[in-house]
C-alpha cells in the first residue's frame, strides 16, 4: 500500500500542497480530480520523489521520503509522453529494463509483451515520429510499465489527444493496468475520464483533498459546494438561508410544477441532450435530458426531491 501522510509542499509564501493524507492498495486506481493550479501535480511530482515538501510517503511500510526518484519503485507517465525520437519505439520501451540491467533475452520478451498488451504489436521497429498521438502515448505507457513499478503516476497523460483518442484510451487504460496488476493514480480536471478510471475518486482544490470515495458516491453527495463545482454541478440554488444544488438529472418537466423558465439553448449529446434554461428571476440552470423541449419554450418543471443535494 501507498502511504501519504500531511504532505505539504511550499513555494515561499505560496502553498502548492496542503497536508494531503491518502492511501492507494495494492492493485486500486485512484483518480485525482480538480481544476489546473489546485496541486495535483505536484502532488504526483513529490510521490515520485522530484519535489521535496514536508511529510511522509511511504510504500509497503518502507520509508520513501528521504530516497531519491530513481530508489522509488514508482513509475511516471506524463501528458507530453517524451519519447526519445532518436530511439525506435521497442528501445524506448527497453530503456528502463537495460538501466535496470536485465537480461536481452527477458528484456525482449518484456517489450513483446507491453506492446502487445497495450495494442501496440508491430510497432517495434517503428520510429517514434511516425506515431500518431494515441500511438505515442501507447508506446510511453508501455514504457512506463516496463520496468514493473509499484505504483504508477500518470499526470493528465490523455490530455494532448483528441477526443477520438482519448475515449478509446480511457476505455483501455483500466484493463491495462489491471493485467499489470498495477496500482495507479491517475490526476485529471476531465470528470469523466476520472470516473471511468478510478476506483475511487479523490477530489482536490487549492491545495487540498476535500473528498475521497467511489466516483459514484462522491458525485450524488458532494461534501461541500466547493467539492460539488469541482464535479461540475452548476445549479446552486438558494432554500430559506440555505444554499442546495439541483442535480444535473434532477429536472422533470410538469405542467404543473412550481418552477419555471425559458430553454435558452439545446445541445445534442448523442444519447441525451444538454439543455440551458433561465428563470423569470434570471438565474442560469443546466440540465440532461433525453427528450427536450425546443430553444424559446417556457416551461414549467419539478425537481426530484432525492436529486438535491444539501449540505450540512
Amino acid at each position: 500500500m501507498l502511504r501519504v501522510d500531511a504532505l505539504t509542499i511550499r513555494f515561499g509564501d505560496v502553498v502548492a500542497v496542503d497536508g494531503v493524507s491518502l492511501t492507494l492498495a495494492a492493485g486500486e486506481r485512484l483518480a485525482v480530480l480538480g481544476p489546473s493550479g489546485c496541486g495535483k501535480s505536484m502532488l504526483l511530482r513529490a510521490i515520485a520523489g522530484l519535489e521535496a515538501g514536508d511529510g511522509t510517503v511511504s510504500l509497503d511500510g518502507v520509508n520513501l521520503t528521504d530516497k531519491a526518484p530513481d530508489q522509488r519503485p514508482i513509475g511516471l507517465m506524463f501528458q507530453d509522453h517524451a519519447l526519445f525520437p532518436h530511439r525506435t519505439v521497442e528501445q524506448n520501451v527497453a530503456f528502463g529494463l537495460r538501466m535496470a540491467g536485465n537480461a536481452p533475452g527477458e528484456r525482449d520478451q518484456r517489450v513483446h509483451e507491453l506492446l502487445a498488451l497495450v495494442g501496440m504489436e508491430g510497432f517495434g521497429d517503428r520510429a517514434t515520429a511516425t506515431l500518431s498521438g494515441g500511438e505515442a502515448q501507447r508506446a510511453a505507457l508501455a514504457r512506463a510499465l516496463a520496468p514493473g513499478p509499484n505504483v504508477l503516476l500518470l499526470d493528465e497523460p490523455l490530455g494532448s489527444l483528441d477526443r477520438h483518442r482519448r475515449e478509446r484510451l480511457i476505455e483501455e487504460l483500466p484493463d491495462v493496468l489491471r493485467a499489470t496488476g498495477t496500482a495507479a493514480i491517475h490526476v485529471t480536471h476531465d470528470h469523466d475520464e476520472a470516473f471511468a478510471i478510478g476506483d475511487r475518486l479523490a477530489v482536490m482544490h487549492a491545495g487540498k483533498v476535500l473528498q475521497v470515495g467511489p466516483p459514484g458516491e462522491v458525485w450524488a453527495a458532494p461534501a461541500s459546494i466547493t467539492v460539488a463545482r469541482v464535479l461540475g454541478h452548476t445549479n446552486e440554488v438558494t432554500e430559506g438561508a440555505a444554499t442546495v444544488v439541483w442535480r444535473s438529472d434532477a429536472l422533470r418537466l410538469d405542467p404543473a410544477g412550481p418552477h419555471e423558465a425559458m430553454v435558452e439553448r439545446v445541445h445534442f449529446r448523442g444519447v441525451e441532450h444538454d439543455v440551458r434554461l433561465r428563470t423569470p428571476a434570471g438565474q442560469p440552470l443546466r440540465f440532461v435530458l433525453a427528450d427536450p423541449p425546443a430553444v424559446g419554450d417556457n416551461v414549467r418543471f419539478s425537481i426530484e426531491p432525492e436529486r438535491v443535494i444539501r449540505f450540512g
